[in-house]
């Protein structure tokens, strides 16, 4: 399975209803290609243009941002921004878009393969997961936790770019995407590689702090609502779970990743040594 770009979805923009203006708004958005990938907001696109592996091929930036990113970048700002308007960026995204005179198009990265991953780092698996708010937030959480990759499905998840890349505030750039048709297929994969595959769900069989982890290893998030689907549920080797001491019993999907991984590397750390 060779590497292959992990962005390589067409940004799609749902056409607003209500006054002419925000109509208006949206036919003047471009078509993007299908290989771009969409960056805007401070985080985001600096952390890109840091990015050695990731090709700018356009920067738009308002004077002030400009200025900001010469002297936070200096020499090192790999292409020359245009100086445009704020008002010339919010034409490009969607009306309520935080862009803090930031936007970038750039190539989509590579994405590693089950072959290439290392192991010796987590790897979390995102089974449909949709919502590109909680998947940037995931993102965020998984940089921050140094994951070593993020595999979810071609269908039934949310492309890295736009809205995703501004939820994960940069961790883009940190934790590449691997994308694959089957995640059953994959996990399966994985577990004849000598991951040990564990899955979260509200009904798990384990404690997930009672769960003896060892590395390689694989967690497996499902959405919220429908929890982990019942084939991905039989290519796990245990279903943990979260016992929370309070009231509420369930957790945003973001949050329970933020959890589980800490519990999961900390995990891996003691059985490896660490």
């Amino acid at each position: 399975m060779s590497e292959r770009p992990f962005s390589s979805r067409k940004p799609r923009f749902q056409r607003p209803h209500g006054k002419q203006g925000r109509r208006d708004h949206q036919s003047r958005r471009p078509n993007f290609e299908i290989d771009t990938t969409i960056l805007y907001g401070w985080h985001p696109v600096v952390e890109a243009l840091r990015n050695g592996k990731r090709t700018i091929r356009r920067l738009l930036a308002t004077e002030n941002s400009a200025r900001r990113l010469s002297e936070e970048l200096g020499a090192s700002l790999p292409i020359e921004p245009e100086i445009v308007r704020p008002d010339e960026i919010n034409r490009l995204l969607e009306p309520d878009a935080v862009h803090q005179g930031l936007y970038a198009e750039a190539d989509p990265l590579r994405s590693p393969s089950v072959e290439t991953l290392s192991g010796k780092r987590v790897v979390l698996a995102l089974d449909q997961i949709t919502d590109p708010h909680n998947v940037g937030a995931i993102v965020r959480t998984a940089a921050a936790f140094d994951v070593e990759a993020i595999i979810t499905t071609a269908r039934h998840s949310p492309a890295a770019t736009g809205v995703l890349a501004k939820s994960a505030s940069g961790g883009l750039e940190h934790v590449p995407f691997m994308i694959v048709r089957n995640l059953g297929d994959t996990l399966t994969a994985l577990g004849e590689r000598g991951f040990q595959r564990i899955g979260l769900d509200s009904s798990g069989e384990a404690d997930l702090d009672e769960v003896k982890i060892t590395l390689p290893v694989v967690l497996v998030l499902g959405s919220e609502g429908k929890g982990l689907r019942q084939r991905t549920r039989e290519c796990c080797d245990v279903i943990g779970r979260l016992d929370m001491p309070g009231a509420i019993k369930s957790l945003n999907v973001s949050n329970a990743a933020a959890i589980s991984l800490y519990a999961v590397v900390k995990g891996a750390a003691r059985s490896s040594g660490k």
